[in-house]
């Protein structure tokens, strides 16, 4: 049994991946707040033949990421982890609050983070693993209005890159996936048309998840849609 541990399932990128998992014959464990949208890609799974765990988190809430790490991490380790969940206050600079800076960086990096060195042993010890980050090509440029969800997604590629020395010849790689503009709710008042679809990057991401050679070990793929 393959299992896979998806955060953000409840819509966008985060719920075309975990059906994609689960198209793929994966087991489920979707990590984030508990709604009807996240209950739905479960039952969705399920009806995919699937067996599906939701664990009830406020990535935004540094105790709750570590208990909910810690609840995963008692069981066998994941196969893969996707850590897709990310959250964006469209603000400049001047208007950005301080809790708002906070909340992007705790769910869009400290989340990983915690989730990661929770897990992480266990993969090392089994001696195979994926863990997948979903970036941004805002992790490769500026741009107006999103100072923090930028920063936190340039951090998040700084992150993975020093992971992926740490795990040179662990059997346990990770790779960071940058899609442009994608046409998910997130992409509203941004500006920019939508030039992908959740499914594309959730295709990239079950690949990298199950299928990619671990030579792949700290790439950074970035997508720019047709």
């Amino acid at each position: 049994m393959t299992l896979a541990l998806v955060t953000g399932a409840s819509r966008g990128i985060g719920r075309a991946t975990a059906l994609g998992f689960a198209r793929r014959q994966v087991d489920l464990v979707l990590l984030g707040r508990v709604s009807d949208a996240l209950e739905q890609t479960a039952h969705e799974a399920r009806a995919l033949g699937r067996q599906v765990e939701i664990v009830p988190c406020d990535l935004e809430d540094a105790a709750q990421v570590q208990g909910a790490a810690d609840a995963v991490a008692a069981r066998p380790a994941p196969d893969v982890i996707v850590h897709n969940a990310a959250v964006i206050f469209r603000k400049s600079v001047e208007d950005t609050t301080l809790e708002e800076w906070d909340r992007q960086l705790a769910v869009n990096l400290r989340a990983p983070f915690l989730l990661t060195r929770a897990l992480l042993p266990a993969m090392k010890r089994r001696g195979s693993g994926r863990i997948v980050f979903v970036g941004s090509i805002s992790a490769t440029l500026g741009t107006a209005r999103s100072a923090p969800y930028n920063a936190s997604k340039w951090a998040v590629s700084g992150f993975m890159k020093s992971l992926a020395q740490e795990l040179t010849d662990t059997g346990v790689m990770t790779v960071a996936v940058l899609p442009g503009s994608v046409a998910t709710t997130m992409l509203n008042g941004s500006g920019f048309e939508p030039r992908m679809t959740p499914e594309d990057v959730a295709r990239t991401l079950v690949h990298y998840g199950l299928d990619a050679p671990l030579a792949h070990n700290g790439g950074v793929v970035e997508m720019f849609g047709t």
